[in-house]
């Protein structure tokens, strides 16, 4: 099935393709990926939805329907195409010769908007890492300029030496020095984690699906200024502040952190370790939910998986279910706060707009009785030590 979009600014158009092998959770309409495009910069012109029982080795979809995409590509005036999937190195080198067009994947897109998005150093060379390690699978069988050979006197490497050696070698040589540039950076940020540790702060992360509204939130709480728009990753770098909750409770650290995604690239988690370990290490998580989209319990279950991944599923968690601005007034909640069961486990769950302040004053109360109770409890056991004479 095939749609025409409409054409939104500037930027290449692009055709977007999803194949449905009957996995729960299809995007029939493309939306994400429509979404993904246009944070990329990129204008979709048409998308296409497919049904297959398993992808073609060769092309991913057949020949017959890749023909179709490239009839549609042209009629549209498409100049890429860009998969909801991950392709192989084989599958797009062969759909790229015979569609003659530059052919992308889900991961790809996603690793440029993490480049084009990223601001502090630790996140540019993040991105850089999880690149170079995507790059390094496409030099199989993926470029044919990488086959021929150098060597002689003056060239790089020795006698009869492949340039997919050459380029091997160097991505390489690229993916070494910046690992060892991430560790020291994560080793800065580990310290300035244990600084916290020790003066005993409470620690608060949000988390959340890309475009839930936590930058918003996040500036709400703590009237910062970090970067929010309605756009999916707007933000990528992790921003701790501190949050006064009152007299009792004193102040926690509240930190903003990257949004998840379905299929989230691996290299990118494993890139982003150090980003998300500001999650991990919370003492609690604020699960930010797009509650006006009608895809957030598929959005929170893959929050939950990537939590699992990065050993902060086992986390105390309170469900911000966010835009009730968005609500017609026929679907609204009638109630503040209730109970939400998640994946087998009960969750406190508060309804708010970040974007006009409703029911910010009840999370801002739920989060200051947490932390007094956090504290409490860390205090008995000194008191017991110390009894009074």
């Amino acid at each position: 099935m095939s749609t025409v979009l409409p054409v939104q600014g500037e930027g290449v158009p692009v055709l977007l393709v999803g194949v449905d092998f009957g996995a729960e959770g299809f995007d029939a309409e493309l939306l994400e990926l429509g979404l993904l495009a246009r944070s990329a910069g990129l204008n979709p012109a048409a998308a296409l939805t497919c049904k297959r029982q398993a992808p073609d080795a060769a092309l991913f979809v057949g020949s017959g329907k890749a023909d179709e995409i490239g009839e549609l590509a042209q009629l549209h005036g498409a100049r890429e195409i860009i998969f909801d999937q991950a392709l192989s190195p084989a599958q797009q080198r062969n759909l790229e010769r015979r569609l003659g067009l530059p052919v992308y994947d889900r991961t790809m897109l996603i690793l440029e908007i993490f480049a084009q998005r990223a601001r502090s150093h630790e996140g540019k060379l993040q991105v850089e890492l999880a690149r170079l390690q995507y790059l390094s699978t496409r030099l199989v069988r993926r470029w044919t300029h990488l086959e021929r050979q150098r060597g002689g006197i003056g060239a790089r490497g020795g006698p009869g030496e492949r340039q997919i050696e050459l380029d091997r070698r160097m991505i390489g040589d690229t993916l070494r020095r910046t690992r060892e540039r991430l560790v020291r950076v994560q080793r800065q940020r580990a310290t300035q984690r244990r600084q916290r540790q020790r003066r005993d702060t409470y620690k608060v992360s949000l988390v959340g699906y890309t475009n839930a509204g936590k930058s918003t939130l996040f500036n709400a709480l703590v009237k910062a200024r970090a970067y929010a728009a309605d756009q999916l990753f707007a933000t990528l770098d992790t921003t701790t502040r501190r949050l006064y909750l009152g007299e009792v409770a004193g102040s926690v650290s509240l930190s903003d952190t990257v949004g998840f995604i379905r299929d989230l690239p691996h290299g990118l988690i494993n890139a982003f370790k150090a980003t998300l370990q500001e999650a991990a290490d919370a003492d609690l998580l604020l699960h930010v939910v797009d509650a006006a989209s009608l895809d957030h319990p598929q959005q929170m279950a893959q929050v939950q998986q990537v939590l699992e991944e990065i050993g902060a599923a086992e986390l105390p968690q309170i469900l911000v279910f966010n835009k009730l601005d968005a609500f017609a007034p026929g679907v609204r909640p009638t109630v503040g706060r209730d109970h939400y069961e998640l994946l087998g486990r009960e969750y406190e769950r508060l309804f708010v707009s970040a974007q006009t302040g409703e029911g910010l004053d009840a999370l801002r109360d739920e989060l200051a009785a947490r932390a007094a109770g956090h504290a409490q409890r860390h205090s008995e056991p000194a008191d017991a030590a110390h009894p009074s004479s």
